[in-house]
């Protein structure tokens, strides 16, 4: 079963090129352990939140910009094997040198519970982390299933949930402080996806002008949600 390993990170805007150049650098060592596709794409249209947002999740300064990111593996067992290798063997500490403050990266390890569309091709991305209660995993799916029906609508190619099944706690930070995750609340890593931005800020001018949703019936506190949009970096999907 397909499995993510998905981040989020604070790279120096100045250090664009040689973020790009360093994950296309360290991906033929992740592919050679076995992941199918490496994705990384660069905040464009990233909002400050009243609660949460992605600039707090990692820390962000003035000068850096977002970066979302996963890593595509065919299961579990082989996104762990190749982490207990790099781990066991010091590959970790030869890995090119980041030009960005690794400490501050959130990531964990994520399960699909809904995909649709293609996530292939896209021109643009709307990146979202959101809390969502372990016990509401299904209405979050069958939610999930409602609104890609309204993403579609308006123009999306896309779009991917993923559940949280691995997600570790960190020292600076995590998934979990940055969505301000209470007990029993499980980080969820989903992605739209779209042609181009054109077609996605239409798609939200046009939800701006519909009545306001009730939100009272959602399966998980919305205004710890966060979300932007994002352009495409590096993806090795292109590369093939």
């Amino acid at each position: 079963m397909t499995y993510f390993t998905g981040a989020v990170a604070a790279v120096p805007t100045a250090n664009k090129d040689k973020y790009a150049h360093h994950v296309a650098t360290a991906w033929p060592m992740f592919k050679a352990a076995g992941a199918v596709r490496m994705v990384e794409i660069w905040g464009v249209d990233v909002p400050d939140g009243k609660i949460t947002d992605f600039y707090g999740a990692v820390g962000a300064k003035d000068s850096e910009t977002i970066v979302f990111s996963w890593i595509e593996w065919p299961k579990k067992a082989t996104a762990d094997a190749m982490w207990q290798k790099m781990e066991e063997s010091g590959d970790t500490e030869r890995m090119p040198e980041m030009p960005f403050d690794g400490s501050r990266m959130i990531y964990g390890g994520f399960s699909p519970i809904y995909e649709a569309g293609t996530d292939i091709g896209a021109g643009y991305y709307q990146g979202f982390l959101t809390p969502v209660p372990a016990a509401n995993k299904k209405p979050y799916t069958q939610m999930a299933e409602e609104g890609w029906k309204m993403f579609k609508k308006g123009g999306a190619i896309g779009m991917v949930e993923a559940w949280g099944i691995d997600v570790p706690h960190g020292k600076v930070t995590d998934f979990y402080r940055a969505t301000k995750a209470e007990e029993g609340e499980v980080p969820v890593f989903s992605w739209a996806v779209w042609p181009d931005r054109a077609t996605c800020d239409a798609a939200k001018a046009m939800e701006a002008e519909m009545p306001d949703m009730d939100v009272s019936g959602m399966p998980f506190d919305g205004m710890r949600m966060m979300w932007a949009g994002f352009e495409p970096l590096f993806d090795t999907a292109s590369l093939e």
